[in-house]
């Protein structure tokens, strides 16, 4: 007796797929699937500058834990989150060039690489309605009336600060900047290396700086997701 094969599972009389085919499936499937992972779970970054020194310095190479919304974001969270040309932008706008635009909205898609929006990682100082100013008589920004403690500072590569001048004279340091109130959905962010750092209150610092239009926000809508590990250089090791 001659076994034969089942119908539908394989035989002479099966169809056989071309390669092209089984490949092209395979990444399909490959590229779905990383593009639900980066935008449901985890997705990779590089650190481009030195504005969150030292926690985590240039190259370093990060992972952010992805969530919709910012409604579980705290106080000392590093979170990142997408803009296009200015802070207030949601997206980079497309100068014409056909291939620059393919490979922005493959990068949309996928999760990484060049896309639409550019991405920045600071530290969030400052909720929804709070207010936040600097300095109280040992440096520290205060939030509410209350000093901050931040141990992930470095003193030593920070901004000046002289106890004797504090913010109220012609000589404040250049830490200094006046109250401001945190709209309701945005956060104040800072850089851990807060002199060398682009953040909310850059355009504060300086003497008579009007604390209702001097400084930018981040929409809790724009906000990707919080740092959670650094994967490169080794060994790894978590964000705080």
């Amino acid at each position: 007796m001659t076994a034969e094969s089942p119908p539908g599972r394989g035989g002479p009389d099966r169809p056989q797929r071309p390669l092209w085919w089984d490949l092209g499936l395979r990444i399909v499937l490959s590229f779905t699937l990383i593009a639900v992972i980066t935008h449901v779970a985890v997705r990779p970054f590089a650190i481009p500058s030195e504005s969150m020194e030292p926690t985590l310095l240039t190259g370093d190479r990060v992972v952010a834990k992805v969530w919709p919304g910012a409604g579980d974001l705290e106080r000392g969270d590093v979170a990142v989150f997408g803009h296009g040309a200015t802070w207030a932008d949601e997206r980079l706008e497309d100068d014409g060039d056909l291939v620059k635009t393919v490979v922005r909205t493959g990068g949309d898609i996928l999760g990484f690489g060049p896309s639409h929006r550019a991405h920045t990682v600071k530290r969030v100082v400052g909720m929804p309605g709070e207010r936040v100013a600097c300095c109280d008589d040992e440096g520290r920004v205060i939030v509410d009336g209350t000093a901050l403690e931040e141990p992930y500072l470095e003193p030593a590569r920070d901004l000046p600060f002289d106890p004797q001048a504090g913010c109220d004279s012609g000589a404040s340091s250049p830490r200094c900047f006046p109250e401001i109130t945190v709209p309701e959905g945005s956060f104040l962010v800072l850089g851990d290396n807060r002199a060398r750092s682009a953040d909310s209150v850059t355009a504060c610092r300086t003497t008579g700086a009007d604390a209702a239009s001097c400084a930018r926000f981040v929409r809790g809508d724009l906000v990707v997701g919080t740092l959670g590990w650094r994967v490169w250089p080794m060994p790894p090791g978590t964000i705080e």
